[in-house]
């Protein structure tokens, strides 16, 4: 990967992040690059979409701030959780039907407030909680059982990986399990890109309810403080989601997309690249500090910059 970002203290670059981001047209060809877009990432949490859409296909039947939270990587927040709920007993369940592990909030502020309460850690704390409840709604609507539905070989399981497979224009290059226990797919920064591209066009009913939600909601898609909600509400229209280890795209209702991907996972990194990248396509800057500070001694002594 190549070069993307780099971090100056007192005129001598320290650090540098390498990584690959790639912007592609609504056909899915590459008219933007550094680095190579075929490039086989774990999406991560920016599979989300893909995911929310073959739940929707199924006959997922959430709209609004319930959609929302199903494709976020939630912060924790109580109005997020309070939502989770809503999803699980619409369902007909309740918290012990999650599946994802006992987590802290990603929120510190959230997680102070958990340990005041005297509370600890609990499934719908963990920030896929929203997807998991969502993938039950998708089971009990289907009539599939929901005992096993993180099983690669569930129905619900299979057709994500035949969404996925088709949004994508190809198979998965790799299958492996998410941090949250659901199966993962990989697959190329392009396709990615490509992938996400077509939610963001809205061209079916599914992927409009889905943009319609995101676009309206960002706050619930992770958090106020977060990339996502930065961007979301900087680029009217488009559609964005960030990832663990680095990665995120961001999708405009062209049916163009940018994604980017960090090789050491630096979020830090990230925020710079996509930042500049997107400056670099004709948007606004979407962060209120494009080039974050290095201290020094408590004072500004060098930046953190794109390479690019």
């Amino acid at each position: 990967m190549d070069v993307v970002v780099e971090v100056e203290r007192s005129g001598l670059v320290e650090s540098r992040h390498r990584g690959v981001l790639a912007h592609v047209d609504a056909g899915g060809a590459v008219d933007w690059v550094v680095g190579d877009p075929e490039t086989v990432i774990f999406p991560r949490s920016a599979n989300k979409p893909i995911q929310v859409l073959a739940m929707l296909e199924a006959g997922l039947d959430l709209d609004g701030p319930e959609l929302a939270i199903a494709t976020s990587s939630h912060h924790g927040e109580e109005r997020q959780l309070e939502i989770v709920q809503a999803i699980l007993a619409r369902a007909g369940l309740d918290e012990s039907a999650l599946q994802t592990p006992p987590s802290w909030p990603d929120s510190p502020h959230e997680h102070a407030r958990i340990i005041r309460a005297g509370g600890g850690k609990a499934p719908i704390l963990m920030d896929c909680s929203g997807k998991h409840a969502a993938m039950l709604l998708t089971c009990v609507r289907r009539g599939w059982p929901t005992g096993d539905y993180l099983d690669p070989a569930h129905p619900l399981q299979q057709h994500i990986g035949e969404v996925f497979t088709r949004v994508t224009g190809a198979q998965p290059a790799v299958a492996g399990v998410d941090g949250c226990g659901a199966p993962l797919l990989a697959t190329s920064v392009r396709r990615l890109a490509l992938a996400t591209g077509q939610i963001a066009a809205a061209t079916t009913p599914q992927a409009a309810r889905l943009v319609a939600a995101i676009t309206a909601h960002p706050m619930l898609v992770s958090g106020v403080r977060s990339l996502d909600h930065h961007f979301i509400t900087a680029l009217p229209g488009a559609i964005a989601k960030s990832a663990a280890e680095s990665t995120m795209v961001v999708a405009w209702p062209d049916g163009s997309a940018l994604v980017g991907k960090i090789e050491d996972g630096g979020v830090r990194a990230l925020t710079v690249a996509m930042a500049r990248a997107v400056e670099l396509l004709g948007g606004p800057m979407a962060l209120p500090e494009p080039r974050p500070a290095v201290l020094g001694g408590g004072r500004r002594v060098g930046e953190i910059r794109p390479a690019f």
